[in-house]
């Protein structure tokens, strides 16, 4: 079985107007990791995202699913979409039902699900992001980060084994961004691969596991978030600036506050316990 369940090899992709969105693009999405793939507005994120289920094919190169090419039938897609959502940047292009609820069964009800299984998998997400009591309220009198959720939901229900997410904490105030990040993180306890675009550095350093930074279409560097974020010459090329956890640990390491040979920090929490070893260690 191959250890990638979402692979690009050589992806090319031209919008109508003759605009390369994707130039040679090769990722590798291991299975159950936690991706956050990086690059400035017009990069090629969403253009990749779109073609990770299917919405759109390329023009060369090719995509695989575990290990096996896509086809383009509609049976294929079909399945496809079963096991890779995607949560999209603005959540308007994505609810349209009268209500909440029936926004989130939509996917269900197409797929033939019963009312009683729907009606659990409904409930059970309602209650995960904390949104059960928005269910008989129309769509566009949520607020952005309702509706987000509410987005969110309607991907989770479908118990995908991939879940994509553009953008998601843009436009969240700091409740419901780890409203959604803590559900995610559920899915990833449970099995699911997850993949995020953000121009939000900090969040792809703590969040992750494997980075890839984009520019113009191709992948520019991949690997482990302290590794790739801390390369100046790369975040300089992709107009990334280097995370603050990064930045400060660089200094106390400068003041000879901390030992150079100590492992980054991935987040707040072990800087803090490093510095409470490193003083216990005077």
């Amino acid at each position: 079985m191959s250890p990638y369940i979402l692979e690009a090899q050589n992806l090319h992709y031209k919008y109508a107007d003759g605009s390369s969105a994707l130039q040679g693009m090769n990722m590798a999405i291991k299975r159950n990791s936690k991706t956050a793939v990086l690059g400035a507005n017009g990069a090629g994120k969403t253009t990749f995202f779109l073609h990770c289920n299917g919405l759109l094919k390329p023009a060369g190169g090719k995509l695989q699913y575990a290990g096996c090419d896509f086809k383009y039938s509609k049976s294929y897609l079909q399945e496809l979409k079963k096991k890779v959502g995607i949560v999209f940047q603005n959540p308007d292009s994505q609810l349209f039902s009268a209500s909440v609820r029936q926004d989130i069964s939509f996917g269900l009800m197409n797929l033939g699900f019963s009312n009683q299984e729907a009606g659990f998998r409904i409930d059970k997400i309602g209650e995960e992001l904390g949104i059960s009591d928005l269910f008989a309220k129309a769509t566009h009198f949520l607020s952005v980060g309702q509706k987000k959720l509410v987005a969110l939901a309607g991907v989770l229900v479908m118990e995908p084994e991939v879940i994509i997410c553009d953008e998601p904490t843009a436009g969240l105030d700091p409740l419901n961004s780890q409203i959604l990040l803590t559900a995610l993180e559920e899915q990833h306890k449970k099995g699911s691969t997850l993949v995020i675009s953000t121009h939000d550095v900090d969040l792809a350093y703590s969040w992750s596991d494997t980075v890839f930074i984009i520019d113009n279409g191709q992948v520019l560097a991949q690997g482990a978030p302290p590794s790739v974020l801390n390369n100046q010459a790369v975040l300089k090329q992709a107009h990334l600036q280097k995370p603050l956890i990064l930045e400060v640990w660089e200094e106390l390491q400068k003041a000879r506050m901390l030992r150079t040979s100590l492992k980054a920090p991935t987040n707040r929490e072990e800087l803090l316990q490093l510095m409470n070893e490193n003083k216990k260690n005077q």
